[in-house]
């Protein structure tokens, strides 16, 4: 990649300051998190309840550290897929981006891992907040849960960046990517565990969902963060996080290098 570290973490950082201009979407954010979190509580509570107070390893303590810590993170891991790069790539102004002495993925994802990472202060920790003091979520058993979790956090807004770039390079080869990023904003809630845990999915489905890089941006950090899984099973997620990290972002470089070439060859 072109630039240095310093560079990228520049971008990061503006990246953060942006973001914190939209105060008021921050707030109608969390009202919505913690809106749908306890609606999440009601009905998962009652299935979990239904099935005898244990319903796939999950008992209410364990559903409720789902439900909250994956509201916590809706502000920060893109599920609906829009970026204002699709829109650059649609218009041609990508050709600007593509002048500059930057690598255009580095450049947006440090961007938008920035702008993730400060939904966390507005939106974030006090949706997380919110479900701890009204429904109680637990702590978890170890210790190492926390510093192994912020990881897998990061890893989860950085995956996410890194995935929507894909999409938004699509522009290269379609006129309108409108119609991609629908369907992706609908799968990828549904196979990163947002409405329910993936491990409440039929086995096949489960196999399929865990085949996609969605999973790492929502469910695994979860997991992590909450302390459902031991150890071991902590510290795979977090190496299948790391695999879909350097996947995303070879297959990101492919595609900027192939989606440069169009652009040239078209005039651009």
């Amino acid at each position: 990649m072109r630039g240095s570290g310093r560079t990228y973490w520049r971008l990061l950082v503006a990246g953060f300051r942006r973001q914190s201009t939209y105060r008021l979407a921050a707030l109608g954010g969390l009202v919505a998190n913690a809106t749908f979190g306890f609606l999440k509580v009601a009905i998962l509570f009652a299935a979990v309840r239904a099935a005898g107070g244990e319903l796939e390893g999950y008992d209410v303590g364990a559903i409720s550290a789902y439900i909250w810590v994956s509201q916590a993170m809706l502000g920060s891991v893109n599920l609906n897929g829009r970026t204002d790069l699709a829109e650059r790539i649609r218009t041609g102004d990508v050709a600007v981006d593509f002048l500059r002495p930057v690598d255009v993925q580095g450049a947006f994802v440090a961007t938008e891992v920035g702008r993730s990472l400060f939904a966390f202060l507005p939106r974030g920790l006090p949706t997380l907040a919110i479900g701890v003091l009204v429904v109680g979520v637990p702590l978890p058993d170890h210790a190492w849960a926390l510093p192994l979790g912020l990881v897998s956090l990061l890893l989860a807004v950085t995956i996410s960046a890194t995935t929507v770039y894909l999409l938004a390079t699509s522009g290269f080869w379609i006129v309108e990517t409108r119609g991609l990023q629908i369907l992706y904003m609908v799968l990828s809630g549904f196979l990163a565990g947002l409405f329910i845990p993936i491990w409440f999915f039929p086995e096949w489905l489960a196999v399929l969902a865990s085949a996609t890089p969605f999973p790492a941006m929502l469910m695994y950090p979860t997991d992590v963060l909450s302390g459902r899984v031991d150890g071991s099973g902590a510290l795979m997620h977090v190496l299948v996080q790391v695999g879909w990290l350097l996947a995303t972002v070879a297959a990101g470089q492919w595609l900027t290098r192939a989606g440069r070439r169009r652009l040239e060859v078209q005039g651009g």
